[in-house]
């Protein structure tokens, strides 16, 4: 995060009326966003900014790209609106994905690429199991706009299969180390603020970064997810209601930086993975509190609805397994009680014959 604590290419200015006011600038592009900073409204006119840096920045690729090539098709893609209508952060990540694959194959041509071609490129990222099946991926939705526009006549890309993905992603966290860091961080330190509000709220780091008191409404906090621009109204956990009482109601987040300014998305979760190690949890990051978080919720009985609502979740597969988990254990529990019930019967049976002959 820059050192005035904005966006990328914001800064603080006085307009001509002598007021404070947020500046985007970039590649020509100049701009005023109002509204509090990292606010969702900020936010949108921050993402409309960047999309007028991109189409700019794509209209004079588009002079240098040679027609059908693998650069113009990205050239096209990016001004699609299959693609200007994702969230400012997904269009990122597919950007970061496809410009290595264009710096390395951008002058090729669209319509001579086969299926053999893309399981080069996966089979090329083995030691990278999960770049290969991102890629695999984008080159699925850049390879369907190509057909759309008359590139290529079928995707090429269609039933290929990826690498198999690791079920469990990031590592979730056990209730031992819970509270391992709960004793190592008390309450009142920034760690504990971030651990609470991340377990009792079960948000991504994109989301936390951003909550502050202009969320809360009475006991529930109101979260815009960015990653889905869900909005949701979440009930707090008394615990961090308790937490949250300690605060300042002058900051526009709860979670700062040492310089009093709020975290980026990736620059909090560098702080929180460091903190965990500190407390001797190597492989606990910020994002395994919200599975905790659904574990907790699925393992009391909440249904598959009740995660979704407090997840933000769009799918049912996308909780299925911790309400799959948690029924796993309560349907032991319950085989075992009745196994044991069948056996104290059967030693009673066993007794009721020595008891009538000693009668």
């Amino acid at each position: 995060m820059p050192r005035n604590g904005l966006p990328k290419y914001c800064s603080w200015n006085i307009d001509r009326h002598g007021n404070r006011r947020v500046r985007f600038r970039r590649n020509g592009i100049s701009r005023y966003l109002t509204g509090i900073p990292w606010s969702e409204d900020f936010m949108r006119q921050y993402a409309s900014a960047l999309e007028g840096v991109e189409a700019q920045a794509g209209n004079v690729g588009a002079a240098r790209t040679i027609p059908g090539s693998i650069n113009a098709l990205a050239v096209s893609y990016y001004r699609s609106p299959d693609f200007r209508g994702l969230q400012a952060s997904t269009q990122k990540s597919r950007r970061y994905i496809i410009e290595p694959f264009r710096h390395e194959h951008g002058d090729k041509p669209v319509r001579r690429l086969e299926r053999k071609h893309i399981k080069d490129l996966l089979g090329g990222k083995a030691d990278k199991p999960q770049a290969a099946n991102n890629l695999l991926k984008v080159l699925r939705v850049m390879l369907a706009h190509a057909v759309e526009i008359g590139m290529i006549a079928s995707n090429p890309a269609i039933g290929i299969k990826g690498y198999k993905a690791s079920r469990e992603g990031y590592h979730p966290w056990s209730e031992v180390e819970a509270a391992q860091f709960a004793a190592a961080y008390p309450v009142g330190s920034k760690e504990r603020l971030a651990f609470t509000l991340a377990l009792y709220t079960g948000q991504r780091v994109s989301d936390l970064v951003r909550m502050g008191w202009q969320h809360v409404r009475g006991e529930r906090i109101a979260v815009c997810q960015q990653k889905t621009d869900k909005p949701l109204l979440l009930k707090m956990h008394p615990e961090l209601v308790q937490v949250l009482e300690s605060l300042a109601r002058n900051n526009l987040t709860f979670i700062l930086t040492e310089r009093g300014t709020a975290f980026t998305p990736g620059g909090f979760s560098l702080w929180f993975s460091r903190r965990c190690r500190e407390a001797g949890l190597t492989n606990c990051t910020a994002h395994g509190l919200r599975k905790l978080a659904l574990t907790r919720r699925a393992n009391a009985g909440a249904s598959t609805d009740m995660l979704k609502a407090f997840g933000g979740h769009a799918t049912s597969k996308q909780v299925e397994r911790y309400t799959r988990e948690a029924d796993q254990v309560r349907l032991d529990e319950q085989g075992l009680e009745l196994q044991l019930r069948a056996e104290r019967e059967q030693d009673l049976s066993n007794l009721r014959p020595r008891l009538d002959k000693r009668g």
